[in-house]
């Protein structure tokens, strides 16, 4: 009987040795670009142009236009049943866009020293020249199933830009090369924002943050249509810089019982980055719009206003704003106060999953290029740098690290110190490593000669790669890929803040986060050894929320979704343990 079971347990290993091959080694039969059919519909994608083993697909539809009555309404699910050529970016949607050219006048640049780099910067963020419409609701993807692992985790981006400012066709968002050498697939997409996106109308709730509305549409159709495209539905990261950096964090607290996301990367922002504003705050600046193109002020019935501002063209809207923007509504649903945010972080009452998170050392540079039009004088009247990026950025991401590891979340921090000829933005004093000043080293989007600038060195072409695969090992294994890389898990009482890009060095600087944030004060900070800072709580099971379970509940759900590739293999030997232990009985 015993020798009878042992050639048994020989087949079982062998199917379990073949089975964990042909997981590992199985490709999708795959077509560069080929027609993909998707719940919005067909779309037929090409190569990418400077990654051609890479399917780029673009103006992915995921939502109908946001026009007539879906303007300052929710986002309705796109559908048709065309099939459409994804080869050209989405409008992006309306926006305020500076006069071409009006950022480089030579006396202003002067007066702040503008790079080359400088100077291109200040024309990307100033929106000039992009095609605005209301029909914007639309989403990209960059993959190639044809190689590498399948499925492959998805790196959601979502972008920035104060909420009032943005959209997914800029330069530097260009997935195609870090989808290319990490073998993830990269999203991005197009939400609404400014007015178009959190109007102040109180006709009704569900007319508030439609911006954020339209960014859980996006995760959900990644959710149902990223297989599709060689995607692994069970690891999309949600990934984002600057204002959303702190939507993500708004995300982490309203979608609790239904996250689908499996982690979060937030660069510079979280839920206090930028002021909120209250429901009278927001019909304020609402009604201020209204009146001006006509359409009634306070006094007026607040559905008739809303309903003449779904007919006023769009432009006029923009025009009519008069350098007032709209920020997101605190509504007890997506946005709280900064008191309902402390004592849900406290409870744990958010979406428990892996966390990489930090800011750069000198932030507030970007400023030198925001108010170059504006001249000396006013830039001159900032804060110091150093006390707006503490306030704004370190400190609020010092309070959400600490909650991460106070609830024995596996979290990870870091502070981005990279600074290269054609990242740097002033010529004297340099910018240093300013506010999204890391997005191009991990996009591998850096401008060169073409924008008058120098191409990347032979470092910078080393950080990028290392770069590009500290955010792909996470977004692969959010529970232990950096682990694995050599990268500590952060806990504010020991030296583990990863100081990325230090000196410009390939490798992590590790430091003690106080040496930082002495200027944060008490705030939620933990004491003592953090519990679980080693993946592990006192049982020992690794700690992370589930990706599809409630966001307050600590368990090994998540870690067992991505951290277990080819399940075939475990059953196997699953099975070789148990037929053990009947022969031995």
């Amino acid at each position: 009987m015993l020798r009878i079971s042992l050639v048994s347990l020989i087949f079982v290993l062998h199917a379990a040795q073949a089975a964990h091959t042909n997981l590992a080694t199985e490709r999708t039969p795959w077509t560069i670009g080929q027609s993909v059919n998707t719940s919005s519909s067909i779309f037929v994608g090409h190569a990418a142009p400077n990654a051609t083993e890479v399917s780029e697909y673009l103006g992915i539809l995921y939502a109908h236009a946001a026009t007539g009555n879906l303007r300052f309404a929710p986002p309705v699910a796109y559908s048709s049943s065309d099939a459409f050529n994804a080869t050209s970016f989405g409008h992006a949607c309306p926006v305020f866009q500076r006069t071409p050219g009006s950022s480089g006048s030579s006396s202003k640049s002067t007066s702040v020293n503008l790079t080359a780099a400088g100077l291109y910067t200040s024309e990307v963020n100033g929106e000039i020249g992009v095609k605005t419409s209301e029909d914007c609701l639309s989403l990209n993807i960059w993959t190639k199933p044809q190689a590498g692992s399948s499925p492959k985790a998805v790196m959601l981006w979502v972008y920035g830009g104060g909420f009032t400012s943005g959209n997914s066709n800029k330069p530097l968002y260009n997935g195609q090369f870090l989808a290319n050498r990490e073998d993830v697939v990269v999203v991005s997409f197009n939400y609404r924002v400014n007015i178009f996106g959190f109007p102040g109308t109180p006709a009704g709730s569900q007319c508030q943050n439609v911006g954020l509305q339209d960014q859980r549409m996006a995760v959900e159709w990644v959710r149902d249509n990223i297989a599709r495209f060689g995607g692994d539905p069970k690891r999309i990261i949600l990934w984002g810089q600057s204002a959303d950096a702190m939507s993500i964090g708004y995300y982490a607290y309203s979608y609790t019982s239904d996250p689908i996301v499996a982690g979060f990367i937030q660069e510079s922002g979280t839920t206090s980055a930028i002021p909120v504003l209250n429901a009278s705050g927001s019909a304020t600046i609402w009604y201020n719009v209204t009146t001006h193109v006509g359409c009634g002020n306070a006094s007026s019935d607040p559905s008739a206003v809303l309903s003449c501002m779904r007919n006023v063209n769009y432009t006029n809207i923009l025009n009519a704003l008069d350098g007032q923007n709209f920020y997101p509504t605190i509504d007890g649903r997506l946005v709280f106060n900064s008191s309902a945010y402390t004592s849900l972080s406290r409870a744990g009452k958010y979406i428990q999953v892996p966390l990489l998170i930090g800011n750069n050392d000198n932030e507030a540079a970007i400023f030198r290029v925001e108010f170059v039009e504006a001249g000396s004088q006013e830039l001159d009247s900032l804060s110091p740098e150093p006390s707006y990026t503490d306030r704004r950025f370190a400190c609020p991401a010092a309070v959400r690290a600490n909650a991460s590891v106070y609830h024995k979340v596996p979290t990870w921090r870091y502070r981005w110190f990279g600074l290269f000829p054609n990242t740097n933005l002033t010529a004297y004093p340099d910018s240093g490593a300013y506010h999204g000043s890391e997005i191009p080293i991990i996009f591998n989007t850096t401008p060169g000669p073409s924008q008058n600038t120098s191409a990347n060195t032979k470092r910078e072409e080393a950080l990028i790669a290392y770069m590009q695969g500290i955010w792909a090992a996470f977004a692969k294994d959010p529970v232990n890929g950096l682990t694995r890389l050599g990268l500590p898990r952060f806990d504010p009482t020991e030296d583990t803040l990863l100081r990325l890009g230090w000196d410009n060095d390939v490798g992590p600087h590790i430091s003690a986060a106080q040496v930082y944030d002495a200027p944060c004060g008490d705030q939620f900070l933990v004491t003592g050894s953090a519990d679980g800072a080693d993946g592990t709580d006192d049982e020992g099971s690794t700690t992370a929320a589930s990706a599809s379970g409630t966001g307050s509940t600590s368990n090994t759900s998540t870690s067992a979704a991505v951290k277990v590739r080819g399940s075939g293999f475990w059953w196997c030997l699953c099975m070789f343990a148990a037929t053990i232990i009947v022969c031995i009985s």
